[in-house]
């Protein structure tokens, strides 16, 4: 595992920390590379049962290492995209990872920091975080996080965060549907632990299958979403952890 990413596991929890506090966490090689490894691990092994990612020092992300892009700047098109599908591909493997991931974001997460934690299942914000997606002040353009915005937000909210740049606030983020709860600062710690500890201590198949539908309703008609529905829950009902559950629910 990378220097650049700290990697801890602890009672079925996976904790992914970005570690360039001086560079405010900011996404480079190294940090995509270690998150990626991380993302691969908890994939296989049997004892992850949930992943969280948080950034260490004043801020969870501040995006791209502007060092790192400026560089790109005298590249074709074809090594740039290479690149940028490294970030691209760590967003589809939280996607496609059968189990939860969780984004505990502190300070701020902006641009593909912002990105990181839309991909992830859920996002825990403190009160005084700020989330948006600044590149357009840059001259850049958000263009693989807009992917994730426009599916966790409409797009009226989506094209004015990604046209003007600016930041919201962890409750205006809350009610874009950007974040999935927010915490007082001095709580965020013993409230991801909680809902981390649940989680983790939920059926691990429960979870696999509900992230696997719930992933594969993209795009899908109500007629098809109920035909695939019914699948799953007809799969879940085999589960040992169904029966198990079920049958202490009943006992007298």
């Amino acid at each position: 595992m990378s220097a650049s990413v700290l990697a801890s596991l602890g009672d079925g929890i996976l904790t992914l920390a970005l570690n360039r506090p001086e560079k405010r966490n900011a996404l480079d090689a190294t940090v995509i590379d270690g998150l990626a490894e991380g993302i691969a691990r908890a994939e296989l092994d049997a004892e992850v049962r949930v992943v969280a990612i948080r950034g260490t020092g004043q801020d969870f992300c501040a995006g791209a290492d502007l060092a790192e892009l400026l560089a790109s700047a005298d590249r074709t098109v074809e090594e740039n995209e290479r690149s940028a599908l490294a970030l691209g591909e760590l967003f589809l493997a939280l996607r496609r990872l059968p189990k939860p991931s969780v984004a505990i974001v502190h300070g701020r997460a902006l641009a593909g920091g912002a990105g990181l934690a839309m991909a992830c299942d859920i996002v825990l914000a403190g009160e005084s975080s700020r989330i948006g997606y600044p590149e357009i002040t840059r001259g850049f353009v958000p263009a693989m996080v807009m992917a994730l915005l426009r599916r966790v937000t409409g797009e009226k909210h989506a094209f004015d965060l990604v046209a003007t740049g600016r930041l919201l606030t962890a409750q205006e983020a809350l009610a874009a549907g950007l974040v999935s709860r927010v915490l007082p600062d001095d709580m965020l710690d013993s409230g991801a632990a909680a809902i981390l500890s649940e989680l983790a201590g939920r059926s691990v198949s429960a979870l696999a299958l509900t992230k696997q539908l719930f992933t594969e309703l993209d795009g899908r008609t109500l007629e098809e979403g109920i035909l695939l529905g019914a699948r799953v829950n007809a799969m879940a009902r085999t589960t040992p952890a169904f029966r198990k559950s079920i049958a202490e629910f009943l006992k007298p």
